[in-house]
């Protein structure tokens, strides 16, 4: 049903229309900057997916099948994705310094991050293609969820990383049986060699900066939040930024929500990027991309050569909203308070989000009357490594009660 609902993929650099079945993955016209957007025929859609409809449905991202590139009688993984839990936070507003905080916690999915979304998608778009292997270049979240996805539904997988990936995400890889080839060299090489797996072998290409239908999954998390919060939708949404396809997906999901008069008014969207990986930030300002060679330790978003930058583009500028960099020191900081004052553990690239946040508050783009909703996309155990950078080390102590007063005492 969901795919008679698919009406064209437009390319975003040129325009052009092309038929559903009849491009793969980029626009024919324009190669590597013609990167699609799935469109569907919105008035057959508010059909079936009311409010009504809706309540009816499993809380999981396969309640919005109208809007999704799949046949709704597919087999789907056994594995739940989505409807992530929303936290109000009003000890983290008063930190920041807003009238009212949202987080959406994104590591509560299987793998752990906001990339099972895509993952649970590409592999169902795999095994409709009848490809038996799906390849994707990660930094880490990626890759550990299309690992597990791909054993759930008996898919093999091979996975590109570049030589920094952290040792929890590298495991995540190995223990499912992922065939993972760690490659020398950052993950825009990563990324290449994979591209050229993929038209060498026939594997089906699970990388979003391509493959149209990706974004689609990622789009879930706006639809979600449109339920979530509803009438009371905050002024804005900040999400972390790497290739650029999360944020441009959960702007689609919230205004396909509202076209379908589910929401009465949209958010405006804040890209956040790390000061040393920052190439859409600066797109946002020229009009155009500059790669650049990413130096930050948020390895989810040290992508120097982002390929979804256009969608975040227009997603921000559509939305009224604004990109703000962040250094290395202040997503650190912004992990410790966000684990503090809501026992949510980020990632650092998750924690971006939040630290562009605060720095947005402190130079007046966002106004302290206003809310906002923090998208945390990846869970802190995923690189704890880099976590404890700045942290204190525990305090030993001998076994003996005496042992431990005398320590509390010297230290207070």
């Amino acid at each position: 049903m969901s795919q008679e609902h698919m009406t064209a993929l437009r390319c975003v650099h040129c325009g052009q229309r092309h038929p559903v079945d009849a491009v793969a993955y980029t626009c024919p016209h324009c190669g590597i900057e013609g990167i699609l957007d799935v469109e569907y025929d919105y008035n057959e859609v508010a059909g079936t997916l009311t409010r009504e409809a809706l309540a009816a449905r499993p809380l999981n991202q396969w309640r919005y099948e109208e809007l999704l590139p799949l046949d709704a009688r597919a087999e789907r993984p056994a594995l739940h994705v989505g409807m992530t839990p929303v936290y109000e936070s009003p000890a983290l507003a008063r930190d920041v310094g807003l009238e009212r905080l949202v987080l959406k916690d994104e590591g509560r999915n299987p793998t752990g991050s906001f990339k099972d979304r895509s993952s649970a998608l590409a592999v169902m778009k795999a095994r409709e293609a009848g490809r038996d292997t799906v390849a994707c270049a990660s930094a880490g979240n990626a890759a550990a969820s299309l690992a597990g996805f791909a054993a759930v539904m008996g898919v093999r997988s091979v996975i590109f990383v570049p030589q920094r990936t952290p040792e929890p995400k590298l495991a995540q890889l190995l223990v499912t049986g992922a065939r993972v080839l760690r490659v020398e060299g950052s993950y825009d090489d990563a990324y290449w060699l994979c591209q050229a797996a993929c038209e060498r072998y026939g594997w089906y290409n699970r990388n979003c900066a391509i493959n149209p239908y990706l974004v689609e999954g990622k789009k879930t998390a706006g639809l979600e939040l449109a339920e979530q919060l509803g009438a009371r939708m905050t002024d804005w949404v900040a999400v972390s930024v790497g290739d650029g396809c999360t944020l441009a997906g959960i702007w689609k999901g919230l205004k396909e929500m509202k076209r379908l008069g589910l929401i009465e008014r949209l958010p405006r969207m804040m890209g956040v990027q790390a000061a040393g990986a920052a190439p859409v930030a600066a797109a946002m300002e020229t009009g155009a991309l500059k790669p650049m060679e990413a130096r930050t330790l948020a390895d989810s978003i040290a992508v120097g050569w982002p390929r979804n930058w256009r969608k975040a583009v227009d997603a921000v500028r559509e939305s009224g909203g604004c990109f703000v960099s962040v250094e290395d020191a202040e997503m650190l900081a912004a992990q410790g308070q966000l684990a503090r004052r809501t026992g949510v553990f980020a990632e650092p690239a998750a924690a971006a989000a939040l630290a562009g946040l605060v720095r947005a508050v402190r130079e007046k783009r966002v106004d302290p009357a206003e809310s906002a909703t923090v998208v945390v996309t990846g869970h802190g155990l995923k690189d704890v490594r880099t976590a404890m950078q700045a942290l204190e080390a525990p305090l030993d102590v001998a076994p003996r009660v005496e042992a431990m007063e005398a320590l509390l005492a010297r230290i207070g």
